[in-house]
């Protein structure tokens, strides 16, 4: 049976969980600084439509060098992460996909919720999305490793993206008749995780690569056992914000308890970062 929504007990979650992250990250405000210098350039590299994974790939490319540009070099590590995998689906779709049109429109709407993202950071939009907003505001000099802000853009997009891309396919094609996951949802899922193993040898600091031979298959066990968790409470998550989708004031606070708890995630992110490289944590 399905539960009520309780919009006071959302409401009070999503508060707790952002005064949870303040603890964990008093000192920054990540929004309100733009993608400076390069913001025109952002904005032109923003401005075509997505409509395929196609045109997906193509913007991806134009952001890249924006984000050098800026000096974003933690954002140009997930961007270039990002980029490889759309080129994993773009073949799929040629290849191994059961059904196209559905592996296309979960891609399309998927990046969709990205590239927003950056928009809205480029305007300096308040209603960036936090967990977005974690990523974008770590500087050059003090931020995660290039790994860790990989993963934390990882985080975003199946934490917080794909549950939205999901209702953007269902609101196009039709809703699941049952409980049973879309094999093309599975195959992005083993996309994602195919693309992260060579990111993390090619972008791993020495502790982070000495830890990975101590642990070795250990590490890859619970890598897909915690990509299996992700990918069914995204499908969970969209199945419980389906009902909520055409009531604003439900669905906005349903999305921003989602977000908030995504946000919480990147952020301990950091913090795990912090204790491998002995950097300063918040007091």
């Amino acid at each position: 049976m399905t539960m009520p929504f309780d919009r006071h007990l959302v409401r009070s979650a999503a508060e707790s969980l952002r005064q949870a992250r303040l603890r964990v990250s008093p000192a920054r405000d990540p929004r309100g600084c733009g993608w400076d210098p390069p913001r025109e350039p952002m904005a032109e590299a923003l401005a075509a439509p997505a409509v395929s994974v196609g045109a997906v790939i193509a913007k991806l490319s134009a952001v890249g060098p924006v984000l050098d540009q800026a000096g974003a070099d933690r954002v140009a590590a997930f961007n270039q992460l990002y980029l490889a995998i759309s080129r994993r689906v773009q073949s799929a779709l040629q290849t191994v996909a059961t059904e196209p049109v559905y592996l296309e429109l979960l891609a399309v709407e998927l990046a969709k919720r990205y590239f927003t993202a950056l928009d809205g950071w480029n305007r300096d939009d308040e209603d960036t999305p936090a967990v977005w907003a974690v990523l974008f505001g770590q500087s050059r000099d003090s931020g995660p490793s290039r790994l860790t802000a990989a993963l934390i853009g990882v985080n975003a997009q199946l934490n917080h993206d794909l549950p939205l891309a999901l209702l953007g396919v269902w609101r196009e094609l039709g809703p699941p008749t049952g409980d049973q996951v879309h094999p093309d949802y599975r195959l992005l899922d083993q996309i994602y995780y195919d693309e992260i193993a060579p990111l993390r040898r090619g972008f791993s600091a020495e502790w982070e690569r000495d830890l990975g031979e101590l642990i070795g298959p250990l590490d890859d066990w619970t890598g897909r056992a915690v990509g299996t968790a992700v990918r069914a409470h995204s499908w969970a998550q969209a199945g419980r914000l389906w009902p909520l989708r055409d009531d604003p004031a439900d669905f906005g606070q349903a999305r921003h308890a989602m977000d908030e708890a995504a946000a919480l995630i990147a952020e301990w992110a950091i913090v795990g970062d912090r204790l491998g490289t002995g950097d300063d944590l918040p007091a």
